[in-house]
């Protein structure tokens, strides 16, 4: 690690985007190998760059099923990557370089730092070994739950398999699942959308996995501190927010839906309307037909998947506290106050510049890729641009969902939706950081003058 990180000349931001970038390289060459494939075929490069990425951003789009495609080695291989890039490789490399007694120096400490969106270095690898510590605990608790489900099922071998691949998929809300070789290809979770096991046991990881690792730890410590952080309080309260509102607007607009909610029992229809409310949160998993749902929902999955998870966590979006901190700055300048108030706290403005420039960055992305889409992908499309928008936030905010698309994407779709996985990951502005060279503060201010607004 000290040999990647000892370059001087690299910010926290260009280690970051290169480590990621050599990862998704790494995986794209070992899954168009003949023993990653079913039929021992090696896979085109453009469908292997695609995999991988989609499993090392954590997103679950994919291009070939993967049951069906992949041998177990291949299978193996997108679950490492997923494991890799929900934790993010910095923080395998500290635990690499810990197990060896290998001295981490303040240059890793900045990227760890930066990783995990941390205000200070002190203490960054003590977090990165409890973080370790919490993942394999959590996914193996939902590995067990799982097993109750598909162990009689599919038996010991298959069922415990099963059970440890989506466990690690769900909880870095990756969307990857193995269910196409049992019933159908792209079949998704569909035959267990009223099953409560399967249901709560991969929602409530998705939630684990994505309300980010910085408040697990914190609501752990809890019973010590007795006191939770704002950055804390407004993630639950967001999440939740957004669970319950995106559960009830699912159920009343799908209730009667023939091609979802309509067929299913009362409880059946709350499970699948509460489901598909989490999953969009960057998770991937379906338990109903997304291409089924109404436009309405459709429209509603858009939103959920552009707002996306929490920092810190393994999942990608704008966060749920970019959101609050705009609605919050919103809220001020309605009142005609001049600070940014929350749970008696006040929010610095450079925090909600922060907002405003990763949701800009963010929509300009999304505008842009959608645009391109139509183009690229007008034989598929025709004059529909919702699938267009729909896999372009879906690959922004690394979620998975698609109403169809990206299985008959070409060439040129599969590389801009790699790309665009890669810049959700990562992050717009993160990425623009590592490209632009940084500018040194201005030893003077221009005069101000106040524009005309609204």
């Amino acid at each position: 690690m000290a040999t990647i990180i000892g370059k001087k000349k690299l910010t926290p931001s260009q280690i970051l985007v290169i480590g990621f970038a050599v990862t998704i390289l790494i995986g794209a060459l070992l899954l168009t190998l003949p023993i990653s494939t079913e039929n021992g075929q090696p896979l085109p490069f453009v469908d292997a760059l695609f995999t991988s990425t989609s499993a090392v951003c954590v997103t679950g789009l994919v291009v070939r099923d993967t049951a069906t495609t992949f041998s177990t080695f291949g299978e193996l291989v997108i679950i490492t990557l997923i494991q890799v890039g929900g934790l993010g490789f910095m923080t395998f490399a500290t635990l690499l370089a810990v197990l060896l007694g290998k001295k981490i120096g303040v240059k890793e400490r900045l990227v760890l730092q930066e990783a995990f969106n941390q205000l200070k270095m002190a203490g960054v690898v003590k977090l990165v070994l409890y973080v370790v510590f919490i993942t394999f605990t959590i996914e193996g608790l939902g590995m067990v739950a799982l097993a109750f489900q598909w162990v009689p099922q599919f038996g010991w071998e298959k069922g415990m398999y099963y059970s440890f691949f989506h466990a690690v998929s769900a909880f870095n809300n990756a969307g990857f699942d193995l269910f196409g070789d049992v019933y159908g290809k792209f079949s998704g979770l569909t035959h267990f959308v009223e099953s409560p096991i399967v249901s709560l046991t991969i929602s409530s990881l998705i939630i684990l996995g994505g309300i980010g690792f910085i408040v697990i730890v914190e609501v752990i410590q809890y019973y010590r501190t007795k006191r939770l952080s704002l950055h804390t309080k407004l993630v639950l309260s967001v999440s939740a927010i957004l669970i319950v509102a995106g559960t009830l607007l699912i159920v009343l607009v799908e209730w009667m839906n023939p091609k979802t909610l309509g067929p299913l029992s009362i409880g059946g229809k709350v499970l699948a309307a509460y489901f598909q409310s989490v999953a969009p949160r960057t998770a991937g998993f379906n338990t109903v037909d997304i291409a089924g749902l109404y436009p309405t929902t459709q429209f509603l999955i858009v939103i959920l998947m552009f707002i996306g998870a929490s920092p810190s966590s393994t999942g990608g979006g704008i966060k749920t506290t970019t959101l609050a901190a705009i609605l919050l700055s919103v809220w001020t300048m309605v009142r005609g106050h001049d600070d940014v108030e929350s749970f008696r706290r006040r929010i610095p403005s450079t925090q909600v510049y922060k907002a405003l420039t990763v949701t800009v960055a963010a929509l300009t992305l999304v505008i842009t890729v959608t645009m391109i889409l139509t183009i690229t992908e007008s034989h598929y499309l025709g004059r529909d641009i919702l699938p267009a928008m729909f896999e372009t936030v879906s690959a922004f905010g690394t979620v998975g969902l698609t109403m169809g698309l990206t299985p008959h994407l070409t060439v040129a779709g599969k590389l801009l939706i790699t790309l665009t996985m890669f810049a959700g990951r990562l992050g717009p502005v993160t990425i623009a950081y590592a490209i632009a060279k940084r500018n040194e503060q201005r030893p003077f201010r221009y005069p101000e003058e106040r524009p005309l607004i609204g």
